[in-house]
């Protein structure tokens, strides 16, 4: 039994983490069987892997009219997540300060062959109604936000799509209003931390045209996955491959306030490809060996991309006779791996143990501002005694400046005869502590290391400072499944 526990978390522990008669079967994160042990309860990123609500927690308040039921059964699901973050930076950043934020969720489901005999075919839509301050946007100044949930305020539909299963469910075909983030690219591990980049990571939200299809904005999209047997899957999506329009011309180039309410659904921009293998091993009851899989992905970006160096006259950016508009590019890409892996599970246990990811991806295109990234991280679920659904964790993201815009800075620093920082990377180091107040109720008090915000640029506020300093991210977040 560990007996040091940091303070923050002691309120949390406060609360014994109530034992159900039977635990319901875990949904995997991204959409998958589970496979990591250390999966946490509950999760803002948009790959999802919620398993229980706090309804029954509330007695006769959980459910008043009784009409959950009844309309699951007729095939009608809803729930609602509500996620507040409080979060400072004491240390280092643009500036110091403390930010609130939160957001609420709402999922439908819509089973069609229950509803009206439609074998195989599911409705989906889910909406986000955010709230507050960013805390990297207005403090921070660094690139990987420090919160998953950070956004512009808004009322917005993330997602609405159809459904069809085929050939005994071995093939599914989904079209409609879609986001990426939520079935590629997705560690279940990586599902505890707080920090945005494990979710949809840094390389292909700061690569692609308004954040590609990820939090808070999604696009039209068709997809389809097969999952022949033997733990094999591979799925693909087609997207529009704008979902804002922010590389146009125009007043306002902020992605977020060009499609306010989720519902430009854009159709004539270049595509997007994400394509990944998945080889999922260990997951039968009787098996042998620990649970984990490994995944080969990549992305293909067919639009075209301003030049982060040089002009269409072919002049560098920074020379004073430059036209200022940068040289159109072809396309960006990429490639990607994941690990999943559960190092060790508790004796009897099926959700409790260590697992360990690792994520690593790369970009040559010359579009690209982070051209390498790679993440990893540990989590342990049911360490202390007592406190089986706790999960505790460490993690790491690393995200390299191109070289192209290193060679930018160059320029810059050359034309202006200004001494001023060259970016080089950001690295974000993350400790978090997810505790269950009751099963659907979780707080998790959160701390994170920023260095080299920004890659290492300049302090806006300050220049003659010098590079932003690193920042130590103090936050703690509540999150209610219902």
């Amino acid at each position: 039994m560990v007996r040091r526990i940091p303070a923050l978390i002691l309120l949390a522990l406060a609360f014994p983490a109530r034992a159900e008669e039977s635990k319901p079967v875990f949904e995997g994160a991204g959409g998958d069987p589970r496979i990591s042990v250390s999966q946490p309860e509950s999760t803002s990123q948009a790959s999802g892997g919620y398993s229980r609500s706090i309804e029954p927690s509330l007695g006769p308040f959980g459910d008043p009219l009784g009409l959950r039921p009844v309309l699951k059964q007729r095939g009608v699901e809803y729930s609602l997540t509500y996620v507040a973050d409080l979060l400072g930076n004491p240390v280092g950043g643009v500036r110091r300060g403390a930010a609130v934020e939160d957001r609420l969720n709402l999922r439908l489901n819509l089973d069609l062959e229950r509803l009206a005999g439609w074998e195989g075919g599911t409705v989906h839509a889910n909406a986000y109604f955010i709230h507050g301050t960013g805390l990297s946007r207005y403090y921070v100044g660094n690139l990987l936000d420090v919160s998953v949930i950070e956004a512009l305020p808004a009322s917005r539909l993330y997602v609405l799509w159809f459904d069809q299963q085929l050939f005994d469910n071995t093939l599914g075909l989904r079209i409609g209003q879609q986001a990426a983030d939520t079935e590629f690219f997705v560690s279940q591990t990586a599902t505890l931390f707080v920090n945005s980049t494990f979710g949809w990571p840094a390389i292909t939200g700061l690569n692609l045209p308004s954040g590609g299809p990820a939090y808070p904005l999604s696009t039209p999209a068709v997809r389809a996955k097969y999952v022949p047997g033997g733990g094999f899957s591979l799925q693909v999506g087609l997207y529009d491959g704008d979902p804002a329009g922010a590389n146009r011309p125009g007043d306002d180039p902020e992605a977020q306030r060009l499609n306010r309410t989720g519902t430009n659904f854009r159709t004539h921009d270049p595509a997007l490809v994400v394509a990944e293998a998945t080889y999922a091993y260990n997951t039968e009851k009787d098996a042998h060996g620990l649970p984990g899989d490994v995944t080969l992905g990549g992305w293909q970006h067919f639009g075209r991309f301003d030049s982060l160096r040089f002009d269409n006259t072919g002049l560098p950016l920074a020379d004073p006779n430059s036209s200022g508009i940068g040289r159109p590019l072809r396309g960006n890409a990429g490639i990607y791996a994941i690990l999943d892996q559960t190092l060790y599970r508790e004796p009897g246990k099926d959700d409790e143990g260590l697992g360990v990811f690792l994520r690593a991806a790369w970009s040559p295109t010359r579009s690209s501002l982070v051209d390498a990234y790679v993440d990893t991280g540990l989590a342990y679920k049911g360490l202390f005694e007592g406190r089986d659904d706790d999960t505790l964790g460490l993690s790491l993201a690393y995200a390299r400046i191109s070289d192209e815009a290193r060679r930018a800075d160059a320029d810059t620093i050359a034309y202006s005869g200004i001494p001023m920082p060259r970016r080089r990377a950001e690295t974000v180091v993350e400790a978090t502590y997810q505790a269950v107040v009751v099963p659907g109720f979780t707080v998790q008090p959160d701390l994170q290391l920023i260095l080299r915000p920004g890659g290492g640029i300049a302090n806006p506020r300050l220049p003659e400072a010098g590079r932003v300093k690193n920042a130590a991210v103090l936050g703690l977040r509540a999150t209610i499944q219902y």
